[in-house]
């Protein structure tokens, strides 16, 4: 029988031949991983011990913990939890990685990332891993299961492939793919599905365009999203990976709940509204909306591609008098790979303030906004308070339209800029 990648996948993690969507399963992650966070770490590690008589947790070595979430500390308690990730870490032999950025980006870079590996994590948007071919999803605080025993219960999810068509236009980003799925099928469209996303667009997009895409799997009701392994796969992981896995494909004839076709070759520069992530519209209808601060960064969109092109957009200029960008690239390694291209230096020459890789930012702990301030932000969310004030807003946007925002002051069309850009790499030519 033919079968999709998340089967095939939950497949091997039960130990089975095959299993349907529907069906109920134990499965093993390969990998379980997790941030700490108060109410999630601090209870799962108390919880296993006192609740379950669990000293140890099995298979350390398939763990691993990450301190992405407020850090720099800013309280005593907020150290004391960091204290109590590190103290669990070393007792039971699970590495905690600590300023190396944000964890689902730097899970991928250290090699949790395995085509065709199964992760477990109470955050949503471990999907990114998807782009590498796993099957990554949040259970929440289900994951402690995965504390507790070597397995964790699910249903498996039917899948629904997306095929993305057409050609990108310039200015036009993997967020302005995302989100115009999101436009297209609805932000419930996936509800408790595995969405398998192909076709010539995503073969030509980056590694970095497909984590963003993956990433937000959950803004369609998703459970996760996966694309398959290709070349570009296969060379990143190649050297990293932490088990060794064959990668998975799916079937020529697997069988889907339904098949999506979207082409985006008309698509232009997209911002998403407040107050729901569901927002999606064009951004000519809000250009010279009055913003005051902007945010380049998060899991979603402050890789090297993201950093790139707000340099385009910003090299030579300064950002508009009384804005505050500020820019987080999203993993130390990215932070010092755009330092080495002189992308730190040319956004920081713009008026940029840089800050260390973190999650931070993009949960509202700093920089955070008082009430009638609008973003413009290439962070996950846009709902009422995620950036401070319940009365200020977040505009949903891509690194570019942040970068000529804050040019502007108000929401910008980013193309004039690149397309400057271009015209003098052309003369140059």
């Amino acid at each position: 029988m033919p079968h999709t990648m998340t089967e095939k996948i939950l497949a091997r993690a039960s130990g089975k031949e095959s299993v349907t969507p529907g069906e109920e399963i134990t499965a093993r992650p390969d990998f379980v991983i997790a941030y700490d966070f108060p109410g999630y770490t601090d209870v799962f590690f108390k919880e296993t011990r006192e609740d379950f008589g669990i000293e140890k947790v099995s298979s350390p070595e398939r763990f691993v913990l990450f301190i992405d979430h407020m850090v720099p500390a800013a309280a005593p308690k907020e150290e004391e939890l960091h204290k109590i990730t590190r103290a669990w870490g070393k007792e039971q032999g699970v590495p905690v990685y600590e300023r190396e950025g944000i964890g689902h980006q730097v899970a991928a870079e250290l090699g949790y990332a395995t085509p065709g590996g199964f992760v477990v994590h109470f955050d949503g948007h471990v999907s990114q891993l998807g782009a590498f071919g796993s099957f990554a999803f949040g259970a929440r605080k289900g994951v402690i299961e995965s504390f507790v025993t070597e397995n964790v219960t699910m249903t498996v999810p039917a899948t629904v492939k997306v095929e993305l068509v057409g050609t990108l236009q310039p200015g036009v980003m993997a967020r302005d793919v995302f989100h115009q799925m999101v436009r297209v099928m609805g932000p419930a469209s996936c509800c408790f599905k595995a969405v398998e996303l192909c076709g010539p667009v995503i073969d030509q997009m980056s590694i970095e365009g497909r984590q963003t895409i993956c990433g937000q799997a959950m803004f369609l009701g998703a459970t996760t999203m996966l694309i398959a392994p290709d070349a570009k796969t296969l060379a990143y992981v190649e050297g990293r990976s932490k088990v060794d896995l064959a990668p998975v494909y799916p079937d020529a004839d697997a069988v889907y709940e339904r098949v999506v076709t979207i082409d985006v070759s008309t698509l232009e520069p997209i911002v998403v509204v407040p107050p729901s992530p569901a927002n999606t519209r064009d951004l000519k209808d809000y250009v010279g909306v009055e913003v005051h601060t902007g945010y380049l960064g998060s899991c979603a969109s402050g890789r090297l591609e993201d950093l790139r092109v707000a340099a385009q957009v910003l090299r030579g200029r300064r950002i508009q008098p009384g804005f505050q960008l500020h820019v987080v690239p999203t993993s130390k390694a990215i932070m010092a790979a755009a330092a080495r291209e002189g992308l730190i230096e040319c956004l920081v020459e713009a008026g940029a303030f840089i800050s260390s890789p973190s999650c931070d930012y993009c949960f509202g702990r700093i920089a955070t906004m008082s009430a009638g301030q609008r973003a413009v932000s290439t962070g996950t969310l846009n709902t009422p308070g995620r950036m401070g004030s319940v009365d200020s807003e977040i505009y949903i946007c891509n690194a570019a339209v942040v970068a000529a925002s804050a040019l502007e002051g108000r929401i910008a069309d980013p193309r004039p800029y690149l397309a400057e850009v271009a015209n003098v790499a052309g003369a140059a030519a």
